[in-house]
């Protein structure tokens, strides 16, 4: 029962999202058994993504509601699944792997898990996520956007920011996990932005710390001149914002797997280069994440439009500003769905997935 248990637990988990794909090792279960005790993992098979009360779920399952309560705010306190409370009705729901409980191990990370994780990464799940769009999009650091352009608020980082009453930050879950490995780098490490109720989620947990509109965007710029490639979360109405290197971040380690990484990102946007204005100083390779620059034999920076993910860290630091960013033609631009339920049910879809619960459709069966 107990090794079924935990296969049903990651059939399940491999509907939502990127998905939770399996291994000939096993890894994944070893990841799951961790996390999960065999009550939690058959809780969270009797959970979906839509937020229910602790008495909805008692009703539904026939049982107590606050042994249900209970239980629920324990796999909340480890992480496995996200709550959200309107007024002091809290309600609860199933969180995808990515995006989801293993962000929700930063504060409980260690060097075991770390090991698993990065077995895992290797085995599969770096490869299955660059066989879909990351769930997270790429927009352009402020410094780099033209101020003549028409720049829709959803692809400002700025305008993004100032629209949020509610923000978090928190410490980088990757470059955590890369850092507990020895293979991190020296770059910030509290640059992962959350609003509204993942705000409120993440500091209810000790996760993160509230921070101003004015405190977030003076860490934004921070975040720039370190080089980091900021990637809210892919809809328009976005829950959040990380600030990416490629040295650490999943999506970039996963997608700089690809040859085409431009085609795995949501992005509007690709670097240029003047040739007469071009120093060959190399400045811009050494800020490129996607490895998409080199220096060609004329001596001038030459851009990989296939690699490009139109981030702009290479114009902002260009000495002699040959670099540039253009908006590509619109008939290759793409629009991000509204919401983050939007891109799980367009995700599903194109994983020919369910977000019905597994266990529901075997009972109607």
């Amino acid at each position: 029962m107990t090794t079924k248990l935990y296969h049903d637990l990651r059939e399940q988990m491999d509907q939502y999202s990127v998905g939770f794909p399996s291994t000939q090792s096993g890894v994944e279960i070893e990841i799951l058994k961790r996390l999960f005790t065999e009550e939690e993992a058959q809780m969270y098979l009797n959970l979906s993504l839509m937020l229910e009360t602790p008495q909805d779920v008692a009703k539904r399952l026939g049982r107590d509601a606050n042994e249900i309560a209970e239980l629920l705010e324990r796999m909340v306190a480890k992480g496995l699944i996200f709550r959200a409370k309107k007024g002091e009705t809290p309600k609860y729901g199933a969180a995808p792997f990515v995006v989801g409980s293993f962000e929700f191990q930063v504060n409980n990370m260690d060097r075991d898990f770390a090991e698993l994780f990065e077995r895992y990464f290797q085995e599969a799940f770096g490869k299955q996520s660059i066989s879909q769009f990351a769930p997270m999009r790429t927009i352009p650091v402020n410094k780099s956007i033209d101020h003549l352009w028409q720049v829709a608020p959803h692809e400002d980082l700025k305008e993004i920011i100032k629209t949020k009453d509610k923000i978090a930050v928190s410490k980088c879950v990757c470059r955590v996990q890369q850092g507990l490995l020895d293979k991190g780098c020296d770059k910030p490490l509290e640059v992962c932005f959350q609003f509204g109720s993942h705000a409120q989620f993440y500091v209810d947990k000790g996760m993160g710390r509230f921070v101003t509109q004015a405190e977030a965007l003076d860490m934004i710029g921070k975040c720039e001149e370190a080089g980091l490639v900021p990637q809210p979360f892919i809809s328009k109405d976005t829950g959040g914002i990380c600030n990416c290197c490629g040295d650490c971040c999943g999506i970039l380690r996963s997608i700089k797997l690809h040859p085409k990484p431009a085609e795995r990102v949501l992005t509007n946007y690709y670097a240029e280069v003047e040739p007469s204005a071009c120093s060959s100083c190399e400045t811009c390779i050494d800020r490129c994440q996607m490895e998409a620059i080199k220096i060609g034999e004329n001596e001038v920076a030459q851009i990989d439009r296939d690699r490009c993910i139109g981030c702009g860290l290479c114009v902002t630091t260009c000495p002699s500003e040959a670099m540039s960013l253009r908006s590509k033609p619109e008939s290759e631009r793409r629009q991000p769905p509204a919401t983050g339920k939007d891109y799980v049910m367009q995700l599903a879809s194109v994983r020919g997935k369910t977000l019905i619960p597994l266990a529901v459709i075997k009972k109607s069966q």
